[in-house]
């Protein structure tokens, strides 16, 4: 009877333990700002930490205009493949969930926003540089432009999608594709686009206490009364992304990449130009991978500077250093495939390149026309007018020192050995040496 008392006194010690044990912590991420590749990464390894470390909660605050269809795609993806449920709350007061933000708002497992925050203008943002077309007549809605229009079904057919599994308004989601219409928090929540209203993130946590959500993985409770939150920041390799994928940080970084090349390979052994050109122009590449980017745009770069390159080592006396100049201008405006705000390269930035490069190829071209007015400084032709002397007898071929080098020579005429000789032309690979007169 004792022992069964003892294990029972054992047992109620450990139930009490664990009943007494901390809730799951809560993973905060913080995305402001237009989504980009960086802020793709940055939410995947956010919701992949949250799964490492069995958290019962993601609260993703978000604050965008809208951002580019790539990445906000793959952290729709993320976030349905979650096995920690996702909560997106539009906060502070004053931010939006436009464009972009509104499909990630959707796809999430509970949509939040604070009061006097607004939701929607989902509509996709023009291809290319060309302007919008005019509708094809002045009842109809849609672009004319068959490829917008297809742009703008495959969009408003993914929004109802993602309505239709969270179980939200599916009308509007599409109108908000569609006809860019837009909700401010009460009339989110009142059409049901969103779930909660919430003033703060300590409020948001207390009405989704005790709240039942479905995940991939099953049905999840909630229980957050005296959970605690961890904050994951951006870290450093946030940072570079976000700095890198900056379209005019990549053409920067192409630019110096070639002229570090170019200082390389023009002044052999130096070493630090090449390796700093390669690693630039690497960046620069893996940014505009990750970029929506416009090939003809990248290829005439690409001839560009290859152009510019070939006027180094090529006595064309500007006319590739003018091409490469042109090609280059044009591709750079032709380069990001987007009208999106904050992914577009400034006229001033390409222009500013433009005159920079502009100026090295004249600086280059300059060079390389002084170089061939110049006299030779090397090889055979350059002995001519050099004298020598003879370090054996000869009669029609010999050897003989000039500036300290043993040369074979030719002579018309018999020398000896120790005779004073001077270089009058040259035969083929050979110097043709005459007796010096003094």
């Amino acid at each position: 009877m004792s022992i069964v008392r003892l294990l029972s006194f054992v047992l109620s010690i450990f139930g009490g333990a664990s009943h007494a044990a901390a809730p799951a912590p809560v993973i905060a991420l913080n995305v402001a700002g237009v989504i980009s590749p960086a802020s793709a990464e940055y939410i995947q390894r956010g919701l992949a930490r949250a799964a490492s470390d069995r958290a019962q909660l993601v609260v993703l605050t978000l604050d965008t205009p809208g951002g580019l269809d790539t990445s906000m795609r793959r952290i729709v993806q993320d976030v349905l493949a979650s096995p920690v449920p996702v909560v997106t709350y539009v906060a502070p007061s004053g931010a939006r969930a436009a464009s972009a933000g509104t499909f990630i708002l959707y796809a999430s497992h509970v949509a939040a926003m604070a009061p006097g925050t607004n939701v929607g203008a989902a509509s996709p943002v023009s291809i290319g540089i060309a302007p919008t077309p005019a509708p094809a007549d002045a009842d109809s809605k849609r672009p004319a432009d068959t490829h917008e229009r297809k742009a703008m079904q495959d969009a408003a057919a993914y929004i109802r999608s993602l309505a239709q599994l969270r179980g939200r308004n599916v009308d509007w989601a599409e109108k908000a594709v569609t006809e860019a219409a837009s909700l401010s928090a009460t009339e989110a929540k009142a059409q049901h686009v969103i779930d909660l209203i919430a003033s703060d993130e300590q409020d948001l946590l207390k009405q989704l206490d005790g709240r039942r959500i479905a995940v991939a993985a099953g049905e999840r409770v909630l229980e957050l009364s005296g959970a605690s939150t961890v904050a994951i920041a951006p870290d450093w390799h946030f940072r570079v992304l976000a700095v890198i994928t900056d379209p005019s940080v990549a053409m920067i970084l192409m630019l110096v990449g070639v002229y570090g090349l170019i200082f390389e390979l023009g002044n052999p052994g130096l070493v630090f130009p090449g390796v700093m050109g390669a690693v630039s122009l690497l960046l620069g590449l893996y940014a505009l991978h990750l970029l929506p980017v416009n090939y003809a745009g990248l290829a005439l770069m690409a001839l560009g500077l290859a152009f510019m390159i070939g006027e180094v080592f090529v006595p064309a006396y500007g006319s590739l250093g003018i091409g490469g100049i042109v090609a280059f201008v044009v591709g750079a405006v032709m380069l990001i495939d987007t009208d999106l705000p904050g992914f577009t390269v400034p006229w001033t930035l390409i222009g500013v390149l433009a005159i920079v490069t502009a100026a090295f190829v004249i600086v280059v071209v300059r060079m390389a026309v002084r170089a061939r007015g110049r006299p030779l400084v090397s090889g055979v032709s350059s002995l001519i007018g050099a004298d020598g002397e003879m370090v054996e007898d000869a009669s029609d071929t010999g050897w003989a020192n000039i500036r300290g080098e043993t040369w074979q020579v030719r002579t018309s005429a018999p020398l000896a050995r120790g005779q004073k000789v001077r270089v009058v032309a040259v035969d083929g690979l050979l110097p043709r040496v005459a007796p010096a007169v003094e």
